[in-house]
């Protein structure tokens, strides 16, 4: 893993929060994506004041978190593809769970939360397969209302709707999922919307992300 120069990083906040300015955005909050990088990564992340660490990986997650000083703790929110049988490793490190997108999870994390006493650890957002790639991870937009409702029986806090640009990056293709997912976001009552990463902020925030999930435009190349 690579080490990180915390200046460095400060100044590429700096220069990812005049994007969001610049593309129209107010009070998106700025999730620094840590995989492949090593703690430095996450205390000069705090440092920039950046609202949240997303992680993809849960064993490397559980290792580095082991050696994060706790003042530098910031929320984790976890937004890679999740296997149930990860979540019982996870449930006392993950802050938000923002890949969600089937029941059988819902049921794990509720059931590992209340088993610890984490309900404070019980913030999930909903992932919407707003491209329609087979290979991606997410509910389809049609089942968004049901495991909203599901979620909700078991005492998860929902925070809003997450999803994941197109794969080949085509502008016009994810302009039209992330108005997709804002609008399910807005039909629901559902204020947060987590949606565009380096490439892609700027369409996101135009149709009303407000949290974006940025890792090598703060941290550079990954190795």
């Amino acid at each position: 893993m690579t080490a990180i120069d915390a200046s460095q990083v400060a100044s590429r906040v700096a220069q990812i929060r005049e994007r969001i300015n610049r593309a129209g955005g107010k009070d998106v909050e700025v999730i620094a994506v840590t995989k492949t990088f090593d703690v430095s990564a996450m205390i000069a992340a705090f440092d920039a004041g950046v609202e949240g660490i997303g992680e993809n990986y849960a064993q490397e997650l559980i290792s580095k978190i082991r050696d994060l000083p706790t003042i530098k703790k910031l929320p984790i929110h976890f937004i890679g593809r999740l296997q149930t049988n990860k979540v019982k490793s996870l449930v006392d490190t993950v802050d938000v769970w923002q890949t969600v997108d089937r029941p059988e999870l819902i049921a794990e994390i509720a059931k590992r939360c209340v088993k610890t006493d984490s309900m404070a650890r019980s913030t999930i957002m909903l992932q919407v397969n707003s491209t329609n790639e087979t290979d991606k991870g997410g509910c389809q937009p049609n089942q968004v209302e049901q495991l909203l409702q599901f979620a909700l029986s078991k005492g998860l806090e929902v925070l809003g709707l997450m999803t994941v640009g197109p794969t080949d990056g085509d502008p016009q293709r994810a302009r039209v999922g992330f108005k997709l997912v804002r609008k399910l976001a807005d039909d629901l009552g559902l204020s947060k919307c987590s949606m565009g990463m380096t490439g892609d902020l700027e369409i996101a925030v135009g149709e009303g992300a407000t949290m974006i999930r940025v890792g090598s435009a703060l941290f550079g190349p990954r190795s």
